[in-house]
């Protein structure tokens, strides 16, 4: 066949282009893509404590990706896919389906337990891993399903540890007991109740209040409350309810101590409660602890974190960032980000994160789980001390 000269002039530069994007595919095909999933509820009541959790998750990508990770001769490229749940189970469901579609080799979520225990079973049976970073009721590992893990202590020490609290330290006599009747909220109230009895068994609940995660007016049931005069009102819930529900106690002249696990124990916690919110009133627990050995990378990750986003970290930003170092750490040790190679490292891992040492044991719980205890003094959250 004959070819003219103006037909190879055109021929040329096409042939050098195909070339050129064939070796620019090949570069690209030299990069392994290992897609982490985050779920958290980015929109709803929560969303303050869902974006701070995707923060934390942005943080640990960036810093994998510039550490520049081998698995053989593949350099790792690792990408965060955050899906929204909205803390709603339904949708925290239609979430984990679509993670599992995207062929996400792990995934970090989600915050409530009423959106995590649905999700698991989905999780389980595509055999991809998760790790929660703020899960704390118990039926989440309780399912037995051998890739669910959580870095944070469950309801049984939070709710536990701050019901003999009320009873040993604040010599409570008489306890009222409010939830929003989620997992996590009935759950870490039920706890709440079965440690107080543990110290006093002759401990008056003098109420037994339920609302809603969503709820805003809570007049009715804590007008009840007050005719009881409790030493203490325990709330089951999150800091958008637990906010709005200390103003209307201040407005009803309720003045017993609040307390709360760690929905409610937030650095936002102030700006909901307001001018409710008075010294040394509320008393809560985060489900998780850093102790000396960990304190400076906590510290960095914080002072980090600050200079990223411009804002203080709210609440669970560290775990999560350790969940995602974590599932990263077990790929590492495997060489692999397959699932079913890395799994078996990611149960047997001692990872040394910036919250503490991460062990789980059989059930996918945090070994030797730890817990922060919190006031709030002149408008600010302050430490009292970590216990176990």
């Amino acid at each position: 066949m004959h070819i003219s000269k103006h037909t190879k002039s055109i021929m040329i530069p096409l042939v050098a282009a195909v070339a050129l994007a064939f070796s620019t595919a090949v570069t690209a095909a030299d990069d392994l893509i290992v897609k982490i999933g985050h779920v958290g509820p980015i929109s709803g009541p929560s969303a303050h404590l869902g974006k701070d959790n995707e923060n934390g998750a942005k943080m640990a990508i960036e810093e994998l990706n510039a550490k520049g990770i081998m698995f053989g001769s593949k350099k790792v490229k690792f990408e965060l896919q955050t899906e929204d749940d909205g803390g709603d189970p339904k949708q925290g469901t239609a979430v984990a389906q679509k993670l599992v579609d995207a062929k996400v080799a792990g995934v970090v979520g989600h915050l409530n337990s009423s959106t995590s225990i649905p999700a698991a079973k989905i999780y389980h049976d595509a055999g991809i891993p998760q790790i929660s970073p703020a899960s704390t009721a118990t039926a989440y590992t309780a399912m037995g399903y051998k890739s669910t893990f959580r870095v944070v202590a469950n309801d049984g020490q939070l709710g536990g540890t701050l019901g003999r609290y009320a009873v040993q330290t604040l010599n409570a006599k008489t306890i009222a007991v409010i939830d929003d009747r989620t997992a996590y909220g009935q759950g870490v109230a039920d706890e709440f109740i079965k440690g107080a009895k543990s110290k006093n068994p002759a401990i008056k609940m003098v109420q037994r209040q339920f609302t809603n995660d969503k709820a805003t007016d809570f007049n009715a049931i804590l007008t009840s409350i007050k005719a009881a005069k409790p030493d203490v009102v325990f709330f089951g819930g999150m800091d958008s309810v637990g906010g709005p529900m200390l103003r209307q106690m201040k407005s009803l002249g309720i003045t017993a101590k609040f307390m709360g696990g760690d929905g409610i124990c937030t650095a936002k916690l102030p700006d909901l409660a307001g001018d409710a919110l008075g010294n040394e009133q509320v008393i809560c627990a985060e489900a998780g602890g850093v102790i000396d050995a960990q304190k400076k990378a906590n510290d960095d990750f914080r002072a980090a974190y600050k200079k990223r986003f411009n804002a203080e970290v709210l609440l669970y930003s560290p775990y999560v960032y350790d969940s995602v170092m974590t599932l990263a750490d077990a790929m590492q040790q495997a060489k692999s980000a397959d699932p079913t190679v890395y799994l078996p490292f990611l149960q047997n891992i001692h990872h040394k994160g910036i919250t503490g040492d991460i062990v789980f044991d059989k059930k996918g719980d945090i070994k030797d789980g730890t817990l922060t205890m919190y006031t709030y003094k002149a408008g600010k959250r302050s430490e009292m001390g970590v216990v176990k």
